[in-house]
């Protein structure tokens, strides 16, 4: 098919072992997932069920590069998650037959124009421009949950310049993964290349240019990056 314009090359994603890549779909991200990040952000947990807002899959950048300081900020903050990669279509999923849709797993960074996020949140407009844009979705290899299982305990954390800034455990997400997926798949059908952002633990903050940035979940291979 012609088109007016080429077309843009696909974003893709390294899997552990093998030499076909993930090819990113779509980005959902959960908002408030950690009862301490929900406090530290101003807002006491409640039994609300989970928020989106979406990421362009131009966001996506690899472990081991250096990403640009963006424009319109002077408060720019990591978030490290658990990120889900989806590898069978589903509508209205079941929890209990969440996992299978699974493919894998890896190591995300939520990067966030603070400033722009919190001046949005204050007037009860969108988050986009505070949460969506280029290089702001850094994301480790993917590990296939043939290799790792379902992983819903383990350590996460994230440093910065070999400073341990966030410290949590999967395990105290509000809504694990398997709750993600039954509850956003009644809003989507969620297809192969979807990944899902799962929501940060507490201890956020800023970072500058010449920082180095290390987000670990045990069992998954680290993320790490630079800011230029």
């Amino acid at each position: 098919m012609d088109t007016i314009f080429p077309a843009w090359p696909p974003s893709t994603l390294a899997v552990a072992n093998q030499t076909a890549r993930y090819q990113v779909r779509r980005i959902f991200c959960v908002g408030r997932n950690y009862a301490e990040h929900i406090r530290e952000m101003g807002h006491e947990p409640n039994t609300a069920p989970p928020s989106y807002f979406t990421k362009f899959p131009e966001s996506v950048v690899e472990s081991g590069v250096s990403i640009e300081y963006p424009p319109g900020t002077s408060d720019f903050h990591y978030e490290v998650e658990l990120v889900l990669a989806i590898g069978r279509e589903g509508f209205d999923v079941p929890q209990t037959d969440a996992q299978n849709y699974i493919y894998g797993y890896a190591v995300g960074l939520d990067m966030t124009r603070r400033d722009l996020q919190l001046a949005s949140r204050d007037k009860g407009l969108p988050w986009d421009t505070g949460k969506n844009f280029s290089q702001s979705a850094p994301i480790s290899v993917i590990q296939p949950s043939s290799n790792v299982g379902h992983p819903r305990e383990g350590k996460i954390w994230l440093e910065v310049d070999g400073k341990r800034k966030q410290d949590s455990d999967i395990g105290d997400m509000i809504w694990g993964p398997d709750q993600i997926i039954a509850d956003l798949s009644k809003l989507y059908t969620l297809l192969p290349g979807d990944l899902i952002m799962t929501g940060t633990p507490a201890g956020v903050g800023p970072v500058v240019s010449g920082q180095m940035l290390r987000g670990h979940i045990d069992g998954l291979e680290d993320l790490i990056i630079s800011i230029a």
